[in-house]
């Protein structure tokens, strides 16, 4: 039986709760840019009535090359988060990639985030686990969605049960993954709620040679096509100029696009659940 996650009171993902909007910027890039985007975002999510949790990195480890910007770091970039949430009145999510960072990271923000490549990560997933705090657990491209159910598991040998998990492409040959809708159904028979990513789904991997590319056009048809399966929430990385952003450029979109997709995706959302 899937249960509700309270993410702070008043904000929930799962079973009774509106849908979930998580967005942001890839990675802190600077303090004044990051607020930009947070207040930007908790405006449009606002105007459309619908849940929202601040997304942003303090590093991005998993980079192709050594010269990639991977971000301010742990403790700077904390400071940054701590400063958003607390003059954009969001609450936070970040994905952390060793298991000393749970801790730290939990004092801060709302909701810990394991990426997608480090899913099957036994003690960074236990460390998140045991601060409590919710954990979105990203489901790696190399995986199969009945796969998550072990890592699911793991989780809650930790004693924490708020747990939900993100769809967000399986690699498709070379430089490319391909998002197979069925896995949404099968990752819910895991008992917890699901999150669709529809800006990492379009991912290119190593396409542009030392970053990855992107086919942002395809953002909006598997945003709709996902509410139209029904999932709990959507996940979206949103930048004011995506094309000088300093990671994942490509598959970002702009806030404006972040809102026509997002009104499209409630009229399909309400739809849904006028028939129901």
């Amino acid at each position: 039986m899937m249960e509700r996650i309270e993410i702070i009171p008043g904000l929930s993902l799962g079973p009774g709760s509106p849908l979930l909007i998580i967005a942001g910027p890839c990675v802190v890039e600077s303090e004044a840019l990051t607020l930009e985007i947070a207040k930007m975002l908790k405006g449009i999510t606002k105007e459309l009535g619908v849940g929202f949790v601040f997304k942003a990195s303090f590093d991005k480890a998993n980079r192709s090359v050594h010269g990639s910007f991977r971000g301010p770091g742990i403790q700077e970039g904390l400071e940054v988060l701590a400063k958003v949430k607390k003059e954009a009145g969001v609450a936070i999510l970040t994905d952390i990639h060793e298991p000393w960072q749970a801790r730290p990271a939990a004092e801060v923000v709302d909701v810990l985030q394991i990426p997608a490549f480090l899913c099957r990560q036994t003690d960074l997933v236990l460390e998140a686990a045991r601060t409590g705090k919710p954990l979105n657990i990203k489901k790696g491209q190399f995986m199969a969605p009945q796969q998550m159910g072990g890592i699911v598991e793991k989780a809650r040998h930790a004693g924490n049960d708020r747990v939900f998990l993100t769809e967000r492409g399986t690699s498709f040959g070379y430089q490319d993954l391909v998002v197979d809708f069925r896995s949404l159904d099968i990752l819910k028979r895991l008992g917890v709620p699901v999150v669709f990513d529809a800006t990492h789904s379009v991912q290119a991997p190593g396409a542009e040679g030392e970053r990855s590319g992107g086919k942002r056009e395809f953002v909006a048809p598997l945003a709709r096509a996902a509410a139209a399966v029904g999932v709990d929430g959507l996940f979206f990385e949103v930048h004011p100029d995506p094309d000088r952003a300093l990671s994942d450029g490509p598959n970002m979109v702009t806030p404006a696009a972040f809102r026509s997709i997002l009104k499209d995706v409630l009229r399909i959302t309400t739809s849904l659940s006028e028939k129901a």
